[in-house]
């Protein structure tokens, strides 16, 4: 095939709904080339919010019948995405919602039966991304990066700002990634305290003041003591990093502390990096980027130039990588990096369903 039209579908920690991206990808002149044709976020309607965050806690039968019943939920809304839109799709690439992920033990499990987004879209679905990884001693994640190194090679760092702040970049030509530290998780959770979804633009945690005492005392965190490969996930959020916040602090000091604390880890990890390389650039993409507070103590802080790209790239660039891995899965190629996982070796990951 000439071009391949594909379907990314991808949802995040932070719940903010199912993003859905139709991507068409071409292979020329030893580059693969993308674009994105067209999107949409479904906003999760207030019950799936809530089993969703609740089911961690739920029974075995509960979560398989969950995983199933969720499954269905996707291609539901895959179908009506490709009929509103009269588009042809080869194939779907889903990275589930995510539910467990502790690799340490073994394990992580994204939910959204693949079966079920076949049965209901008639169309072949690729999924479970992460499980081949963990199953080779790898975190699971961050899977992006190659993307990143295939789609966008011009960029020095590549940064994604959703749940947790993830980034990527070469050095000496390996591929080096992982999860920096919590970002919208913990600000959605705070704002979540006052009553709200989220802080629009960051404005609550720009009136905020400065704490210094729980500045320090997140930075000393053991997991950003880690070298190497290493991730992050909802368990480690509430185990970890939400026990260290003294919570008789007003909620505007803690979430303007909190934009502070993530500027202060993204800087130490370029920093950290040393690129050589002059005029060193930053991708940013995620829902974190619409937080102009952060933007704006991130632009002061860090030394390099952030690239301006579109809305669409900065909401859709997960979607359309789950898209972009789905289709290497498909030609057999490599889509998980030992040199960012941590994995015995590299691998193609995830699970094909297809529909004769």
């Amino acid at each position: 095939m000439a071009h391949y039209h594909v379907l990314g579908l991808m949802s995040g920690t932070s719940l903010d709904g199912l993003d859905i991206a139709y991507c068409k990808f071409s292979f020329q002149n030893k580059k693969w080339n993308y674009e994105i044709l067209k999107a949409k976020t479904i906003l999760y309607p207030t019950e799936w919010k809530r089993i969703l965050t609740e089911l961690p806690d739920k029974t075995a039968l509960e979560f398989a019948k969950t995983h199933v019943d969720y499954g269905h939920f996707l291609g539901i809304e895959v179908k009506k995405f490709i009929d509103q839109n009269t588009i042809h799709v080869d194939f779907i690439g889903s990275h589930g919602h995510t539910i467990f992920h502790q690799p340490q033990n073994g394990f992580t499990t994204q939910i959204g039966d693949g079966a079920a987004i076949a049965a209901e879209t008639g169309i072949p679905v690729v999924c479970d991304f992460r499980s081949l990884d963990v199953a080779l001693k790898g975190q699971g994640a961050p899977l992006v990066p190659i993307g990143d190194r295939l789609l966008f090679a011009t960029s020095t760092f590549r940064l994604n700002i959703g749940g947790f702040a993830n980034i990527s970049y070469e050095k000496n030509g390996q591929t080096l990634a992982f999860d920096i530290a919590p970002a919208n998780i913990a600000f959605n959770f705070f704002a979540n305290q006052l009553g709200l979804e989220y802080d629009k633009n960051g404005e609550i945690a720009e009136k905020g003041n400065f704490i210094p005492e729980l500045f320090d005392a997140l930075n000393q965190l053991d997991y950003y003591q880690i070298q190497g490969a290493k991730s992050l996930g909802r368990e480690w959020f509430e185990k970890e990093f939400l026990p260290t916040i003294d919570k008789q602090f007003a909620t505007e000091d803690i979430l303007h502390t909190l934009v502070h604390h993530l500027v202060h880890q993204i800087r130490w990890v370029i920093e950290r990096a040393a690129i050589p390389k002059k005029n060193k650039k930053l991708l940013i993409s995620g829902g974190g980027v619409f937080n102009q507070f952060f933007i704006r103590i991130l632009e002061s802080e860090i030394p390099v130039e952030i690239e301006k790209t579109s809305d669409l790239l900065v909401e859709y660039k997960e979607a359309l990588i789950f898209a972009f891995l789905a289709l290497l899965r498909i030609k057999k190629k490599t889509n998980t990096l030992a040199s960012v996982s941590g994995a015995r070796q590299n691998s193609i990951g995830g699970a094909v369903y297809f529909i004769q």
